[in-house]
């Protein structure tokens, strides 16, 4: 049976991406490993991804290639280059970021317009954008609040505010919005509902494009 390492630093995560995965390959074995003092170190430290942070996540992600991980999905955007590193450790296994399949997706459709990217951690603002291709033209938003109204469980707050910010974006001339964390992805139909606009999100995204690699490997 396939297992499958998802790395979490936001407990918000965790939900959204099982989901994803009973949806589209309940076969896969699932392990949840979470640090949710990952998102709060980098937001209250300041000192962005520096050694000591690359190193949490060579551990974590360790961790889980010795319980017998085929694969290791990250699910929070906010580190990429950290992910990165991992990916060229562990280069006999998939090894994603959240984002990179949505990106792709985005890429995709480069074409059709300006790409809405909306955000509730503020830090996946400045680390996610260099990840498109040259040729996509984003518009960013920060979804002030949402994240602290998750946080308090009051969900209702959460999606509003996305909402919002992807009516801006769509009166701001994009194409279509893309929420940038999974922790985001409950969001989706309000989204829609208050843009008109297609919404990508990343967990559906993510499942399929780890599951198509490890196919490509056997």
């Amino acid at each position: 049976m396939t297992r499958i390492a998802l790395i979490h630093a936001l407990a918000h995560s965790v939900p959204p991406i099982n989901d994803a995965f009973e949806r589209d390959w309940p076969e896969a074995l699932r392990m949840n490993l979470l640090d949710d003092s990952l998102s709060a170190d980098l937001a209250r430290e300041g000192r962005g991804l520096d050694a000591a942070m690359h190193e949490r996540f060579q551990r974590l992600a360790q961790y889980a290639v010795d319980t017998g991980a085929h694969g290791i999905l990250f699910t929070c955007s906010a580190f990429g280059p950290c992910i990165e590193a991992v990916a060229r450790r562990h280069a006999g296994m998939p090894v994603l970021k959240p984002n990179e399949a949505m990106i792709a997706e985005a890429a995709a459709k480069a074409d059709t317009g300006k790409l809405g990217l909306i955000a509730t951690f503020r830090p996946t603002l400045e680390s996610m954008p260099p990840e498109f291709p040259a040729g996509v033209e984003l518009v960013l938003a920060l979804a002030e609040g949402a994240l602290d109204a998750l946080n308090a469980g009051d969900t209702r707050t959460h999606d509003e505010r996305i909402a919002a910010q992807a009516r801006a974006l769509r009166d701001q001339g994009c194409s279509s919005i893309a929420l940038a964390q999974f922790s985001m992805a409950r969001a989706r139909a309000a989204c829609e509902a208050a843009s008109g606009l297609p919404v990508l999100t990343t967990v559906d995204s993510a499942v399929r494009a780890l599951r198509t690699r490890l196919a490509r490997r056997t």
